[in-house]
């Protein structure tokens, strides 16, 4: 319960379930020594949509669209938790793909992406949260929100 008792450490909470959205695929699917983890938004810990709605770079601001990567974190790592039953099990992030509901002229994807990635570095460290990435613009995202990130983890079998 490593990762767990960082997150306590740092105030953090996990959303209690997924966004309450039916859906014809799993959150998560595990498959070998691997788990795909479908796009997750961000959420409260309620499980609810969190705020603000919107393009980065026009109703959202840079570093709300920053916080809004970060809740998405803590959201993947919720449906990892339900499915895994510990996030220990998590021996390496592979892949991460970011998507940024972007204003036209907005460019700065990346930025908004590092709010993700800092989260699970500073959680799983250098060797196991250190991943690929990509961070596009969307001209929208589902429900208008900021932020949609989906990934790919090396498990414990």
């Amino acid at each position: 319960m490593r990762i767990e008792a960082k997150l306590k450490e740092l105030g953090l909470t996990l959303p209690e379930h997924p966004l309450s959205v039916q859906l014809p695929f799993p959150w998560v699917r595990v498959r070998g020594k691997r788990a795909f983890i479908s796009g997750h938004g961000p959420q409260g810990p309620d499980g609810s949509l969190a705020k603000p709605l919107g393009k980065v770079g026009a109703e959202v601001s840079l570093e709300e669209g920053q916080e809004a990567a970060r809740l998405v974190a803590l959201a993947m790592l919720g449906s990892l938790k339900r499915e895994l039953g510990d996030l220990d099990r998590v021996t390496a992030w592979l892949r991460v793909f970011g998507m940024v509901n972007s204003a036209p002229d907005f460019s700065r994807q990346p930025e908004v992406i590092n709010g993700f990635s800092h989260l699970i570095l500073s959680l799983y460290g250098d060797q196991a949260g250190a991943h690929a990435r990509s961070a596009v613009g969307m001209a929208a995202l589902p429900f208008n929100i900021p932020v949609e990130i989906e990934a790919e983890v090396e498990i414990d079998s």
